[in-house]
């Protein structure tokens, strides 16, 4: 039963996963919007920084923000936090029970860097940890004044990191380490700074003191980048699902793209909700940035055969795949903790693997996403006599 409870725990955590980050992303998304498209009128209360005026479910709403905080604390206050919690939470659950839990598939890959799960899981949770510590210290250094400044080290560090983990795990557990570091930094911007700054805001007004405006200036800085930061986070999330992106030999510069694509796209929007013009220049460099990523991502896996290699015959191509494969990919798989062939995929007699020729190919030769964590050893040249099978049509004789 233990399999089949693994995968129930692991559905419900993903279920709970997206609907909590879409909460997260929908409620920044809006509140940056928010605050862009605030506008300074005559006739509005003392500290107020402007209004907005929004329509929406068949009702129109009036909006207004004050610089610091109002005069007095209002008797309902909602506050935006659980969603940001649950999606890391639930988040985390997940990179334990799959990644930590079958690290040997999922973290590790031998032909990267012979290591041992634990010494993985260690790694794993201490940049996560480390890389939070250093950005915290950027943020609160005199460089933390200096957004331009701050932005370009923060990006060369996370794709910095990106290397560095690249050649310590797998291709799959590199992008969802950095993503899930990315993540961390995020919604301890929320624990950390927003959420406690609120409160101290929230305790003054309660003991008649005004707010001090740095609380709400450190908030705002915090959340800003976390806007930045979630286009990035949500591809690399997801990318788990595309071997092309993860599973290549330019894995890292994939991820160097994606980390510059996210904020230009943010850009154009949040400068047309400030009102300051559609800098449409930034569509033609995330369209030549996608076109690079394509390219990037057809260039194979990292190990290649030394030279083309004859076609083989297709009883060779069957018992390789058979030796490499089948033991997951079948209709009883024997790996443990499998309890059924993974996307429903048998390669365990012939006439299956001249069916799945496609998904070899996007697996196994344009990338080395399987083996998963190459567990069956499949060397480049096997790869390669894959390659050279593919490359004539697949071929049954």
């Amino acid at each position: 039963m233990e399999p089949v409870l693994t995968e129930w725990l692991s559905l419900l955590l993903r279920w709970l996963h997206v609907v909590a980050g879409i909460g997260w992303i929908g409620s920044s998304f809006y509140f940056i919007h928010l605050d862009l498209s605030l506008k300074p009128r005559d006739g509005l209360p003392a500290g107020v920084k402007g209004d907005a005026w929004q329509v929406h479910g068949g009702g129109f709403y009036h909006m207004l923000k004050y610089v610091v905080a109002p005069a007095r604390l209002p008797d309902d206050l909602t506050w935006f936090k659980w969603e940001a919690y649950a999606t890391w939470l639930s988040g985390f659950a997940l990179l334990v029970l799959i990644y930590y839990g079958s690290a040997e598939l999922f973290l590790i890959d031998s032909s990267v860097l012979k290591l041992g799960p634990r010494d993985a899981i260690l790694i794993s949770l201490g940049t996560l940890i480390g890389a939070w510590v250093a950005y915290e210290v950027l943020c609160r250094s005199p460089l933390g004044k200096h957004e331009a400044a701050l932005s370009l080290i923060g990006y060369v560090f996370l794709v910095a990191l990106t290397i560095a983990f690249t050649h310590i795990f797998s291709g799959r557990g590199a992008f969802v380490q950095i993503g899930a570091l990315i993540g961390t930094i995020m919604v301890a911007n929320v624990f950390i700074v927003i959420i406690p700054n609120q409160k101290k805001t929230v305790a003054a007004l309660i003991k008649g003191e005004t707010p001090q405006a740095v609380w709400g200036d450190e908030g705002k800085q915090r959340s800003v980048h976390n806007n930045y930061l979630t286009l990035p986070v949500v591809v690399l999330m997801i990318s788990n699902h595309y071997p092309l992106l993860f599973a290549t030999r330019y894995n890292w510069l994939i991820v160097a793209i994606l980390l510059a694509l996210g904020p230009i796209i943010r850009h154009f929007f949040n400068s047309r909700h400030a009102g300051t013009g559609s800098p449409w220049w930034t569509w033609g460099v995330a369209a030549a940035g996608l076109a690079a990523i394509a390219w990037l991502s057809a260039q194979g896996p990292r190990e290649a055969a030394s030279s083309a290699l004859p076609v083989p015959k297709f009883a060779a191509v069957t018992k390789l795949v058979l030796t490499r494969c089948s033991m997951c990919h079948a209709k009883e798989p024997v790996w443990a903790g499998i309890p059924a062939p993974p996307k429903g995929l048998i390669l365990d007699d012939a006439d299956h693997i001249a069916r799945a020729a496609r998904l070899i190919e996007l697996q196994a030769v344009r990338s080395n996403a399987m083996p998963p964590g190459n567990v069956t050893e499949m060397t480049p040249n096997e790869r390669a006599t894959l390659a050279a099978w593919l490359a004539v049509g697949a071929p049954r004789d």
